[in-house]
């Protein structure tokens, strides 16, 4: 599979872009939980209605990911992301637009699809499939950052617009950014090109289980579900949790601002060192470090400043992930049906993240207390970081066969 630069046209250009459209549509969809405090009180719900919604929206992303990867290897990426702009737009429209609790949970499906195929794991998975193997990672890790740095400003412009123009208002702005997104959309179509074009359906199911009896592929499977149930539950709940310790909601905001910034710091480093090191190790490391973070942050007093010190690093752990996961999928699996494999690895993450951000508000609700989920964070942490470590850094199956057809 060719992807030296020389051979790609717009290359700088296309990646640019690539890092337009993660930084904005990623934003406003990671740092949504600033809006529970407010919506659930002015509509008198209590928190699972406001959870649910989000859980929704995240398993429907992870649904949509693989099936949007699918189509960007045969069709191309730009027309999948120009169809998640517009169906992520509407979703968040019609929250600013509904006070009936079973519309606001549905409009997770819409939002959950459209940001399924506008978000930064299809535009990094295009990047990757155009730039030399040892420069992947590195590319991986710079779309990542510029999501990242989307959450370190949607989480205080949100807030601000909540303030200044009510939620309905700011819900029905986000809606319209992601507008923004398309004009974009030209570069990438210059320069990403389908992988699988003349693929039938059953080449992609057999990638799919060769995949799936992959040691090394399994592995990435499940640590990823960790990811997810990670990043939702803090990105929705911290806030609230902040704020339920009589923390003001500024706070909960720029917690959610400084783990966007301080990830853009992890992303490059995640993206420098999966060039540089093995990355399963990092990866174990990651992990584990997030549950000893996490197990800190619960343990001590919860004070302005060390809810700061938490997020700065709970940022450099953020989504450095990321990179390294996409970049250990295309190693082991090749770029054949990378969008397409990449996207069920981002299902089992957006599992991990449905279980996070609903039962967060669930358990809420009957206990009042958020410590059972904090204690559960640790555990899959410290699991997450084993599971890594039978990870086989070299070509499996998949891109065995890949490298042989293109010999």
């Amino acid at each position: 599979m060719k992807t030296d630069e020389e051979q790609t046209p717009g290359l700088r250009t296309a990646i640019l872009a690539g890092c337009m459209v993660a930084f904005l549509g990623f934003g406003f969809a990671a740092t949504f939980g600033v809006f529970l405090t407010p919506i659930s009180q002015d509509l008198g719900w209590g928190r699972e209605v406001f959870s649910l919604s989000v859980a929704v929206q995240l398993l429907t992303w992870g649904f949509a990911q693989p099936i949007a990867g699918a189509i960007a290897d045969r069709f191309g990426t730009a027309r999948v992301l120009a169809f998640g702009a517009i169906c992520a737009g509407i979703g968040f429209v019609l929250r600013g637009m509904t006070a009936d609790q079973t519309l606001f949970v549905l409009t997770g499906i819409l939002v959950g699809a459209g940001t399924g195929a506008a978000s930064f794991p299809i535009v990094i998975g295009a990047l990757g499939k155009i730039v030399r193997a040892e420069r992947r990672s590195f590319i991986l890790g710079l779309g990542t950052a510029a999501a990242s740095l989307g959450m370190f400003v949607a989480a205080p412009t949100a807030t601000t617009m909540i303030v200044t123009i009510g939620w309905p208002t700011a819900l029905m702005v986000i809606g319209g950014s992601f507008a923004l997104i398309l004009p974009f959309l030209i570069f990438i179509a210059r320069a990403a090109k389908p992988t699988a074009t003349g693929s039938s359906a059953g080449d992609f199911g057999h990638a799919v289980s060769i995949a799936f009896t992959d040691r090394s592929y399994l592995c990435l499977f499940f640590g990823f579900f960790v990811c997810g149930f990670h990043v939702a539950f803090i990105q929705t709940h911290l806030p609230a949790y902040l704020m339920d310790l009589g923390l003001a909601a500024s706070i909960g905001a720029w917690s959610l601002a400084l783990i966007g910034l301080f990830n853009i710091a992890g992303s490059f480093f995640a993206g420098w060192s999966g060039q540089k090191l093995s990355k399963k190790a990092v990866l174990s490391g990651i992990y584990f470090a997030r549950a000893v973070v996490i197990a800190l942050f619960i343990l001590v007093p919860v004070t302005e400043a060390s809810v700061l010190v938490f997020s700065a690093v709970m940022g450099l752990l953020w989504l450095s992930t990321v990179p390294l996961t996409m970049g250990l999928v295309a190693q082991t699996q090749g770029l054949k049906f990378l969008s397409t494999l990449a996207g069920l690895v981002f299902l089992s993450h957006q599992t991990g993240s449905f279980a996070g951000a609903w039962l967060g508000g669930r358990i809420y609700d009957v206990a009042q207390d958020y410590t059972p989920m904090w204690w559960a964070a640790v555990v899959l942490g410290l699991l997450a970081a084993l599971i890594h470590l039978p990870i086989r850094e070299e070509p499996g199956p998949l891109a065995r066969a890949e490298a042989g057809a293109d010999a």
